[in-house]
């Protein structure tokens, strides 16, 4: 058996063609349905109205026709009405043609048998209480139909009977629906000629879009916008007439131009004229790396030409701000001297380790143990410290990660052993207590190694006693002046030289606005900058 799912699987368009198909089914459907309506509805009134109209006519006539008024007179001895009546109805095709005294007698009908009884409908009261000539639809003994009435009146106007012409309804609505065949066949024939043209169009429609699926369009576009929108680099795009087609947000805002401003269609001459994307567009060589001044900016652009059959179609730019890959290229040095660094330390470690590997030669066993617990037992004893007053795992391991790199630098950092870290409430992120202590401890680092070595300090107090959490970090840099303590902490500051974003300090105060903290800054003992967080527990 077929399941719904199946059917609605075939139903449901997969190609471009289908979908025109099903389109243009649907909105034939919808014509015809509309038409069918209005057409079937205005020729059924007005078949309606002619077929009524005709049976009133006929009915006047047979009323005005002397012979039936005589004989309805005389009571009709000789069955005169019945002969006259039948030879009308054949003639003009009626269903019945019954004439009637004023108590309802039939003196006719087109089943004999039938004569001289009441006739059934209920709807002679107009003609024989008031003389009226009408239309109505009733049901009498043949079915229901639609009947022409009117009295008949002798010669001094006074009402004698009435004549009913109709027509059975069927036959009527047999009537519409034969007028109704050749709308039907024009409607059906528009419809085959719609069904065919959608096929062309989706065929012509597929080869100038290389095959693609609307799906397959639209998945294209949605994931070019979210490519375009999130690449760091500027990207500007133009057709073969030089006009510009695409452009992100990073484009723009290297350029200088607001996001709301208009760019595709116009000429990228008038927008970026130094980029030299035309030269490109005329030769089809692609440049790389070169350096342009646009807005008085220097941009490093990468232009590249795009071909369709063996021509140049238009032209694609990427570019970015020389000053930024100058950062990049500055954090690349710093991770290299950090990598020689710990090449440096390798080696003092290695050193060591063939030092005690000699001790072990000379049956030296003594020194070498002395020199293994020497350079363990501190390690191992701050390893213990931090598990006792910082239970968690989280904030322990920054510290620890510090502590490891204060030796790397060969900077002297020291905890105050009273600290403790162990009640931190859940509501407290702990991944923004890291951010605040990492940034402020490598701030810390950085402002002591300007001095001298043995002069190099960082100590650190940590507690978690009352209702606030407090840090304190101090280092024997050179301080922060006291006008510039107001503004260390904003975006950008900062006295680390060129290279550097001057984040570190923005991240900490960030933080602490979102636990609702606060930090000050002070003159340490070390002769440096102190620094006090406090987070409030609650």
């Amino acid at each position: 058996m077929l399941s719904w799912s199946r059917i609605l699987g075939w139903l449901k368009p997969a190609t471009i063609q289908s979908h025109l198909i099903h389109m243009v089914l649907a909105l034939v459907v919808i014509q015809i349905a509309v038409s069918w309506h209005v057409i079937s509805e205005l020729a059924e009134e007005m078949l309606h109205e002619q077929i009524g109209e005709t049976a009133l006519q006929t009915a006047k006539t047979i009323a005005q026709i002397p012979r039936i008024r005589e004989a309805l007179l005389a009571g009709d001895p000789q069955g005169e009405i019945q002969a006259l009546a039948e030879a009308i109805r054949s003639k003009t095709g009626a269903s019945f043609v019954v004439i009637g005294d004023t108590q309802e007698r039939r003196y006719s009908h087109p089943v004999p048998e039938r004569i001289g009884q009441t006739f059934v409908g209920g709807d002679t009261g107009p003609a024989l209480k008031e003389g009226k000539s009408y239309v109505s639809e009733a049901v009498g003994t043949l079915g229901r139909s639609l009947r022409g009435m009117t009295p008949i009146l002798d010669e001094d106007g006074s009402i004698i009977g009435f004549v009913s012409v109709g027509y059975l309804s069927e036959n009527v609505h047999q009537s519409i629906s034969a007028h109704l065949d050749k709308p039907l066949m024009y409607i059906i024939g528009m419809s085959v000629v719609g069904i065919l043209s959608a096929v062309v169009i989706a065929g012509r429609l597929k080869r100038l879009t290389l095959g693609l699926e609307p799906s397959e369009i639209t998945n294209l576009y949605l994931e070019r916008v979210a490519v375009l929108q999130t690449i760091r680099e500027g990207v500007v795009a133009i057709d073969h007439q030089g006009d510009i087609r695409v452009t992100n947000q990073a484009a723009r805002r290297y350029i200088g131009l607001s996001q709301q401003e208009r760019l595709s269609g116009r000429p990228v001459d008038s927008v970026i004229p130094e980029a030299g994307l035309l030269h490109t567009l005329y030769t089809g060589q692609a440049e790389f790396d070169q350096e342009r001044t646009v807005g008085g900016q220097e941009l490093i652009f990468n232009i590249v030409p795009v071909f369709q059959d063996q021509k140049v179609r238009g032209v694609v730019a990427s570019f970015r701000r020389k000053d930024e890959l100058d950062r990049l290229a500055a954090e690349l040095s710093k991770v290299q001297e950090y990598s020689e660094l710990l090449r440096v330390q390798t080696h003092e470690y290695s050193n060591k380790l063939h030092t005690i590997a000699g001790l072990i030669q000379i049956e030296a066993y003594r020194e070498a143990l002395d020199l293994v617990v020497t350079e363990s037992s501190g390690y191992e004893d701050f390893i213990r410290f931090l598990g006792e007053a910082v239970p968690h795992p989280v904030i322990a391991a920054i510290i620890l990660g510090k502590y490891n790199r204060a030796k790397e630098l060969r900077v002297n950092f020291s905890i105050d052993r009273e600290s403790t870290l162990a009640d931190v409430p859940k509501s407290i992120s702990q991944e923004k207590i890291v951010t605040i202590v990492g940034n402020l401890l490598d701030n810390a680092f950085e402002a002591a190694l300007q001095r001298p070595p043995g002069l190099r300090s960082v100590d650190m107090s940590f507690t978690d006693l009352g209702n606030d959490i407090v840090f304190e970090i101090e280092d024997s840099g050179p301080g922060v002046a006291v006008d510039e303590q107001d503004h260390i902490f904003e975006r950008g500051v900062t006295s680390k030289g060129q290279g550097r974003r001057g984040v570190g300090l923005y991240l900490v105060r960030q933080r602490l606005e979102e636990l609702g903290g606060q930090i000050m800054v002070s003159r340490s003992g070390l002769g440096g900058a102190l620094f006090t967080v406090v987070i409030p527990k609650e």
